[in-house]
């Protein structure tokens, strides 16, 4: 059976952009075919500017809405990131496997820390090794498949070559894996602004859908989405990135194909109010779990804690295998 690894992490409420892109995926999926571990990566929140507390209950919220949305503790592991302390024994030694050049080379530090100088804050030393924490989310566990989005494949990559490197120079430790991706709505894009991903750290949410957003809340942003010139109703991302970014949403959301869905289209108007019921009926059943569970807090916080020992129990023989190759001296 496959590993698999895939985190959430609790910068900003989860987004539909989240659920179509990865969660889904990962409820209806992954968690039947593999050995699946799901984690909110709270650790890669503190590579910005960040409030302690909202850290602490976007995490919270995060872990809700993921077990909301249908992952089940019973085919899976769900845990926090911090709770597992083989994250960051792990991350150090791939720092030591790095190189400065890979790093700086990874798009989203150079638009993240382009943002962070722009507000006066100045740009973290976690937010360029971040990448490297994320491979070893990954590579502690032997994972064979990561589920990710497409703006996330570059440090997939980056994981897999350092895996290789660490395996010729020290001996074979790390399972090399691959990244895998839904065929559609892979990447949903912000409704005002249909050239950016719909990213739950936004500033301004009126191009978000998110996941606890009440269904007129909903309808009113998708009605409000920017389309784009013309009136014919086609599929077409490079000239029409609006109206393919609603035919997206709306053939995940219905298990359609966009560019059939196109032709069934007259005007802008019925596209949207079509994607803004099928998104609608496609979010109510885990905002209605969401306040289940969130009645009971005590029910999530065991599940994150037997989630966070099983996630110890096959890491830490593998991290521990790599301290010993590269050379460090047993503790025992």
């Amino acid at each position: 059976m496959k590993r698999i690894f895939s985190g959430v992490k609790p910068t900003g409420h989860l987004t539909l952009g989240n659920y179509l892109g990865a969660v889904r995926r990962w409820v209806e999926v992954d968690q039947h075919r593999s050995e699946a571990l799901f984690s909110v990566v709270d650790l890669h929140a503190l590579t910005v500017e960040h409030d302690p507390a909202r850290v602490t209950r976007l995490s919270r919220q995060a872990a809700t809405l993921l077990l909301a949305a249908g992952l089940d503790p019973r085919l899976c592991t769900l845990f926090v990131q911090s709770h597992v302390d083989e994250h960051a024994r792990l991350s150090y030694l791939l720092e030591c496997t790095a190189t400065d050049g890979e790093l700086r080379r990874m798009i989203q530090y150079r638009e993240k820390s382009v943002r962070a100088r722009e507000s006066g804050d100045g740009v973290r030393l976690s937010l360029l090794t971040y990448p490297v924490l994320m491979a070893a989310d990954i590579l502690a566990y032997g994972t064979d498949e990561v589920p990710v989005g497409e703006d996330q494949r570059q440090h997939v990559e980056l994981t897999r070559d350092l895996a290789v490197r660490f395996n010729q120079r020290y001996g074979q430790t790390f399972t090399v894996p691959r990244a895998t991706q839904p065929e559609v709505a892979a990447r949903v894009m912000d409704l005002q602004d249909p050239t950016t991903k719909m990213g739950k750290s936004h500033a301004e949410g009126a191009g978000i859908v998110y996941l606890l957003d009440d269904a007129e809340t909903v309808r009113r942003k998708i009605m409000r989405a920017v389309t784009d010139s013309g009136r014919e109703v086609v599929y077409d991302r490079e000239s029409r990135p609006g109206v393919a970014n609603l035919l997206d949403v709306l053939a995940a959301a219905t298990d359609g194909d966009p560019e059939a869905l196109a032709g069934g289209y007259a005007s802008y108007g019925a596209l949207k109010k079509d994607t803004a019921d099928a998104v609608v009926e496609l979010l109510r059943p885990v905002r209605e779990r969401h306040a289940e569970l969130a009645a009971d807090p005590g029910y999530v916080h065991g599940v994150l804690r037997d989630g966070a020992e099983r996630a110890r129990g096959m890491a830490r023989p593998l991290v521990d295998r790599a301290y010993r190759a590269i050379g460090l001296l047993p503790a025992g």
